[in-house]
């Protein structure tokens, strides 16, 4: 059985990512597709707007044949450890293929790209340190630098000011540089664009745009029309439960406390805590009633809105640096759930598997595998105190069968 890899978030899954699993498979002439999902906390350093369970439900009623978890240490940390923990669990699995959205949506302009970045290593990190001494962001000098470097290149290569871009590049630099074998391909993203609202003219839209209807809308009737029925039917079963999807917004009392109850000298042990933002971090904690008061308070061209968010993730959940950077690859395949069309590739292909699976967690001791736990007790310990409601912990918890 051949399969393809897709590497995903699912907040929430909707019609885009339905148009994206059914490309990639065709075009990969595979017969089982492979997620490795964000578990409770994103890249963009935000908790999941419901848990890791329905959203795994979502997939496998929608496509996907396996979910596999993203263990916390990357599906939290920057774009290019992010892409190095995805692309190395799916070809850990046995993918030959990965299938990732991009603006661009066609492959040879982003091995363009990977093969001029690489060539011109020395050149582009002098004028990344260039531009950040003008005291802009550094992603800002990141794309600014790539930006002066590809004035001259004759092949042509992609925009990296275009989010799925960006993490299509890194997923391929990834793959390269730690001399994978399995192959790129990519999807052209439909229709709505990464951060746009949602268009009731349409029937796709952004998860962000699906997200901010939700919250501003308070009504899953308004998002109705951009996700599959199962998406809706897994949204409204956490919403007859719950009352309320989950944001910052939600958590904002638990990490309010999180912050205050350390000193600033206690904060810089926390993963991306650094250059004396501890001081800001507790200053603004103690003026803000809300997590938006909070992080305007913070915000500076030296900080970015997800840099921060991730930094007030690793506090929330208590992770430290030394936990955080203590590996550069994952130890385990974590199994959330599977069709039967992916149980009979797990039996058929398991024993060659390049790293263990896990299907219950009470298995193992593993130091990466704790920290995931972690994450998803203080999810579901910030799910209790906010809603009135638990969530299943990980151990409670098998492989989801659909």
């Amino acid at each position: 059985m051949k399969a393809v890899g897709v590497v995903v978030e699912y907040n929430p899954f909707h019609n885009g990512h339905f148009y994206h699993i059914s490309q990639s498979k065709s075009k990969a002439n595979a017969d089982v597709v492979i997620a490795v999902m964000s578990g409770h906390f994103l890249q963009r350093g935000e908790p999941a707007l419901l848990d890791k369970w329905h959203r795994t439900k979502m997939a496998l009623n929608n496509g996907v044949d396996l979910v596999i978890e993203l263990p916390y240490v990357f599906c939290t940390g920057h774009a290019t450890s992010f892409a190095e923990g995805a692309i190395q669990l799916l070809e850990a699995i046995g993918c030959t293929k990965f299938a990732f959205g991009s603006e661009e949506g066609s492959i040879d302009p982003f091995l363009n790209t990977v093969h001029l970045l690489k060539k011109h290593e020395e050149q582009y990190n002098a004028l990344i340190k260039q531009y950040v001494t003008t005291g802009i962001s550094y992603p800002q000098s990141l794309y600014k630098a790539y930006e002066e470097l590809r004035q001259n290149e004759e092949n042509q290569t992609i925009d990296l000011s275009q989010p799925n871009n960006i993490l299509g590049y890194h997923y391929i630099e990834a793959a390269k540089r730690l001399k994978l074998e399995i192959e790129p391909m990519t999807i052209p993203r439909i229709q709505a664009g990464f951060h746009d609202d949602i268009n009731t003219q349409s029937t796709i839209a952004s998860a962000t745009g699906i997200r901010k209807a939700l919250f501003e809308q308070h009504s899953l009737h308004e998002i109705k029309q951009f996700v599959p029925d199962e998406s809706y039917n897994q949204m409204e079963s956490w919403q007859n439960k719950y009352a309320s999807f989950i944001n910052w917004e939600t958590f904002w009392p638990y990490l309010r406390f999180s912050i205050l109850r350390n000193t600033p000298e206690q904060l810089t042990q926390f993963a991306d805590v650094s250059e004396g933002i501890e001081f800001a971090l507790v200053k603004a904690a103690k003026k803000s009633e809300t997590f938006s008061q909070f992080m305007n308070q913070i915000k500076s061209k030296r900080y970015t809105w997800t840099r921060l968010q991730r930094m007030v993730t690793h506090i929330y959940t208590g992770i430290t640096k030394e936990q955080l950077h203590n590996s550069k690859m994952p130890s385990y395949i974590r199994l959330l759930g599977m069709t039967k069309n992916g149980q009979a590739y797990l039996s058929q292909n398991k024993k060659q598997f390049q790293l263990p699976l896990i299907s219950r967690v009470a298995s193992t001791n593993d130091p990466m595998l704790q920290l995931d736990i972690r994450a998803t007790d203080m999810y579901a310990l910030g799910v209790e105190l906010a809603l009135g409601k638990q969530i299943a912990s990980d151990y409670q918890t098998p492989p989801i069968r659909v």
